[in-house]
């Protein structure tokens, strides 16, 4: 009987956010797969987490997917986990979750941390309906995807580095126009987590005279322009 893969989330931040089940888990295994092993033993030290460990990552993941598979279909239990967040999710975990599915091995993903969420919640925009962009290509058709989610009516979230936090704003602003309300998150659920929320325009002028620190998420409202249908609801109607 094969065994099963779990994608378990690992703390954004505040390891108090590592729930009780993914520490269980990671210790009821008989592998853990880390984006990183030397920040992924600070995580399993401080939970008295003794598992092997093993990296795998953006470089090598085309290489130990066929290994991994080989171990599970044994039988095995093996859990993957990135330097934070939830595997997949703009980190290594797309590739070995698509392997067994064509395996027919059991995937199951562990709800927790993951920075998006939190930031699009603080952002006080739109988050009904949004599009998760990730990383944004660093050259080749940046541009274009740019101009793609500036016309979108949805509410949109990208994440970046902080030394490119004003370059980025700027040509979202050359895309979308200064006045759109867009927020800024970084360090989320850490000592200094911090939102701004403003324009574009204002966000710009404020990191220009702030240097942003840490891990970055931006958000920016969709497109008011859009030929999307509005619904007006009835202040007046029954409330079930």
């Amino acid at each position: 009987m094969a065994g099963k893969l779990f994608m378990v989330p690992t703390p954004v931040g505040n390891l108090d956010d590592m729930s009780p089940r993914a520490i269980e888990i990671l210790k009821s295994v008989s592998l853990i797969l880390a984006e990183d092993t030397r920040t992924s033993s600070q995580l399993t030290k401080h939970f008295g987490i003794s598992t092997p460990m093993s990296s795998h990552h953006k470089f090598n993941e085309h290489e130990t997917v066929d290994r991994v598979i080989d171990r599970l279909e044994s039988g095995e239990n093996i859990a993957l986990i990135t330097d934070a967040g939830t595997p997949g999710i703009s980190d290594p975990g797309f590739l070995l979750s698509r392997a067994c599915r064509q395996a027919s091995i059991e995937v199951e993903t562990l709800p927790g941390p993951t920075a998006f969420v939190p930031a699009l919640v603080n952002s006080g925009l739109p988050c009904d309906r949004f599009c998760f962009e990730g990383f944004l290509p660093p050259k080749k058709g940046r541009s274009t995807r740019i101009s793609m989610l500036a016309a979108d009516p949805r509410t949109f979230i990208i994440y970046e580095s902080p030394l490119r936090l004003v370059k980025t704003l700027g040509e979202l602003k050359e895309a979308c126009g200064g006045d759109r309300q867009a927020s800024v998150s970084r360090e989320i659920s850490k000592l200094h987590n911090q939102t701004v929320n403003g324009t574009l325009d204002e966000l710009i002028s404020h990191f220009q005279s702030n240097q942003p620190r840490g891990e970055i998420v931006i958000v920016v409202g969709g497109n008011s322009d859009s030929s999307q249908p509005k619904v007006h609801k009835n202040k007046y109607a029954d409330k079930d």
